[in-house]
């Protein structure tokens, strides 16, 4: 609870306050200006590198990185020789790291579990001069440009801003609001949150947040909206820090035969997706372009293989699905279809 307000406080004393940071303070940099152009790929296929993806977990979000990673490196003629999944394992991540090694890897992108962990499992790839591309994340003491090319993650800001923007939309701009954070020193987290209390503090006069709950547990969700509920039953909307935690907010709603209080969450998610698409409580899910996420990292690892400067943080773009457009923000975040039983719900 002190960590969000203290972050919350930073953004609101920033003159920037719209703008995601870096983790060290970073200025970000839009992932669009990441490319690698087409005069400089002969010389990237002459080199035939080679590059491996070592992933902190396996779902639909690493599933569409790795793909717009994957493409770019393709057409960059540049050989994926390794993908893994940690399975939020830091010793299997460091494990995964020393065979990944073994395959001799110009460039490694890869979310670092565990800063202490990570910055002495990625020492072995710095001193074989591995070019270095991390998401969201970064080990301890590392520092740009001598020890990683860029960190590469979510406009985090525009995420929260843009949940806050919907649920101001379906309430009209005034009422009392819920809000639900990730009470942990997670940084992605942490912004994403804190955006959201930000902006209705300062664009949304008459909407106030009557009710604030910090959550680790997401098990714990449902017990947690039931008390907000219990306290403010006339609540107009809740903030839930990520999807999942957002399926035990719906079913604290429905238990209370609750049709009026409306939901916005961060991520996609096909249970909560379907709350929404059949008119339920939920108003808007926002999420990132993993895709492009993924783009990036492989466009900003070739550009480090070339000698060419990088910028230590690097954004992709939010997109907001709302039961209108949940098919075409499903291919723009993840380049996949929209599950089928959202598509058919929403007919």
């Amino acid at each position: 609870m002190l960590y969000a307000a203290s972050v919350a406080s930073m953004l609101l004393g920033s003159a920037a306050y719209a703008q995601t940071v870096g983790p060290q303070g970073e200025t970000a940099t839009p992932s669009a200006s990441i490319t690698v152009p087409e005069d400089k790929v002969a010389t990237l296929k002459e080199g035939k590198h080679r590059a491996a993806l070592l992933w902190h977990d396996q779902s639909d979000f690493v599933n569409a990185v790795t793909a717009g990673a994957t493409d770019e490196f393709t057409r960059l003629g540049i050989e994926v020789v390794a993908t893994t999944s940690a399975g939020f394992d830091a010793a299997k991540q460091r494990s995964d790291i020393e065979t990944a090694l073994a395959k001799k890897p110009d460039i490694v992108l890869s979310l670092p579990l565990d800063p202490v962990t990570s910055a002495a499992a990625f020492e072995q790839a710095k001193s074989e001069g591995v070019k270095l591309v991390f998401l969201s994340n970064l080990p301890k003491d590392y520092k740009h440009p001598a020890d990683y090319a860029a960190i590469v993650t979510d406009d985090l800001f525009q995420m929260g801003k843009q949940a806050a923007d919907a649920l101001a939309k379906v309430m009209g701009g005034k009422g009392t609001v819920g809000w639900i954070f990730h009470d942990a020193d997670y940084y992605v987290t942490n912004q994403r949150d804190n955006a959201f209390k930000t902006t209705v503090e300062k664009d949304y006069p008459d909407m106030k947040i009557v009710a604030e709950q910090g959550i680790s547990d997401p098990a714990r969700a449902e017990e947690i909206a039931n008390a907000m509920l219990l306290k403010n039953p006339d609540l107009g909307g809740i903030y839930v820090t990520w999807a999942g935690p957002a399926e035990g907010v719906l079913a604290a709603l429905r238990a209370n035969g609750n049709k009026t209080t409306k939901v916005v969450t961060l991520d996609l998610s096909e249970p909560v997706a379907l709350d929404m698409v059949r008119g339920g409580n939920v108003t808007a899910l926002v999420a990132d372009e993993a895709y492009e996420l993924g783009r990036a990292m492989a466009a900003t690892g070739a550009r480090a293989l070339l000698g060419e400067e990088t910028p230590p943080f690097i954004v992709a773009p939010a997109v907001t699905a709302t039961a209108d457009n949940v098919k075409e923000a499903w291919q723009q975040s993840l380049r996949v279809d929209a599950p089928k039983s959202v598509v058919e719900a929403g007919k």
